[in-house]
């Protein structure tokens, strides 16, 4: 199989996962969460439901789920490892906010539209906010394996552990104030702020 095939088949895949998550966040917002079905989520989409749960196993995947996690972890490993652990982290997560910020979106919805859509939702929906804690905590756990050390070091582990946490609480703080304030502030700039916040103590 040629390499364009894989990547042709792989933008699909992208493509069709992005065209679902649009249809389910208009729908979450126009209809509500808890009211929408995942069937009218496949209708809209123009796909049926067993492709939609191929994509997002749960109902609350088509809010919560993404696929920058593996990203994240990769490019936080491929930064210099004598780099401290804060920095290593926090510059990574703010790259991929700039990126995503920086990205029109060729098919719908730009990426930074379908964040502050998910945003919204998650502000506006208990079960949501609860579930939110869990993609946080699997982030993290994306970077501890990313950084694991061959033989394993449970120190390095723990601190690895203890520095991805408090970059993702200070990520999560920032996007929802950017989303509290409805995607006007520079989210770059907030994230880089929350950052600095846990970093040198300020708070």
């Amino acid at each position: 199989m040629s390499g364009g095939t894989v990547n042709l088949r792989e933008r699909q895949r992208l493509l069709t996962r992005r065209t679902v998550q649009q249809h389910a966040l208009r729908l979450f917002g126009e209809q509500g969460f808890d009211e929408t079905t995942v069937n009218e989520v496949a209708r809209a989409a123009g796909v049926s439901p067993m492709t939609v749960y191929r994509h997002f196993p749960t109902k609350e995947d088509l809010v919560l789920g993404d696929e920058y996690d593996p990203l994240i972890a990769q490019r936080i490993a491929e930064r210099p490892a004598g780099e401290p652990l804060m920095r290593r982290i926090g510059a990574t997560l703010v790259e991929q906010i700039s990126e995503l910020q920086n990205d029109g979106g060729n098919e719908g919805e730009s990426p930074a539209e379908l964040l502050l859509a998910r945003l919204r939702l998650v502000l506006a929906t208990p079960a949501l906010r609860a579930r939110r804690w869990d993609s946080q905590y699997a982030t993290q756990q994306a970077i501890v394996e990313a950084l694991r050390a061959d033989p394993p070091d449970p120190e390095l582990e723990f601190r690895v552990r203890v520095a991805a946490g408090a970059c993702l609480s200070a990520a999560s703080a920032a996007v929802l104030r950017w989303a509290e304030e409805d995607g006007r502030p520079d989210l770059s700039r907030l994230l880089t702020q929350a950052l600095a916040i846990v970093s040198e103590g300020q708070c």
